[in-house]
């Protein structure tokens, strides 16, 4: 008598959480690697001046995307912190919608506009790849040293051109809208000491496991 094949195991909530996180993620990744290819493409042969044009729009629609990074540490599915998410996501959001969207004359062809895009998709492709294959529990130890040792350069070069370009609208409006953009600059400054010295305090606690660990392979072998 032929024996019963058993029967696959149903998804859980995990299962389908990491199956979703895994999807978002490489998707994310994809999008900004294209945003890092059209600025990597056009600054040397048409200027920085094209940027906005070439990847402007693109790059606003992708970054909203992110704000299902609020939802996702709202509803625990990661483990960041809400207010760190909120303020990196709500951040980069108004700079694109409320900021250049808005002054593109003062903006969008400012090298900082080109500076800042490169900043964020560089950090974000190698942060969502991270993300990915941690996911599925295979990440080289090149992509961790990327993930927390690339920030100390690029995020303030993002953050000093977001500041900029903060600035360059506020100079563009009379008031008492140039107030509102020299009150965001004041949130700027504590907000960017919140954000990085977070990523500082993540670099040391995954590096100080990766050093355990690689001490307990050598004792093991």
């Amino acid at each position: 008598m032929a024996q019963e094949r058993p029967k696959p195991s149903p998804l859980t909530r995990s299962d389908v959480a990491k199956e979703y996180l895994s999807a978002y993620n490489a998707v994310c990744a994809l999008l900004w690697f294209s945003i890092l290819g059209r600025v990597v493409l056009l600054v040397p042969i048409t200027g920085v001046e094209s940027v906005y044009h070439g990847a402007g729009d693109f790059t606003k629609w992708t970054q909203t995307v992110a704000g299902l990074e609020i939802v996702h540490s709202a509803f625990g599915l990661v483990r960041s912190p809400l207010l760190t998410t909120v303020m990196q996501v709500a951040s980069r959001i108004l700079v694109v919608w409320g900021v250049v969207n808005q002054f593109p004359a003062a903006t969008a062809t400012s090298p900082f506009y080109s500076s800042m895009l490169l900043a964020w998709s560089a950090t974000e492709v190698v942060r969502y790849s991270y993300f990915v294959l941690n996911l599925r529990g295979s990440v080289p130890g090149f992509m961790t040293w990327l993930r927390y040792n690339m920030f100390y350069v690029l995020y303030p070069v993002g953050i000093s051109s977001e500041a900029v370009l903060v600035w360059k609208a506020s100079q563009a409006v009379g008031e008492p809208w140039k107030w509102v953009g020299w009150g965001v600059l004041g949130i700027y400054v504590p907000g960017s000491y919140v954000l990085y010295t977070y990523m500082i305090a993540q670099r040391k606690k995954v590096m100080k496991g990766k050093q355990a660990e690689r001490r307990n392979r050598a004792v093991t072998h």
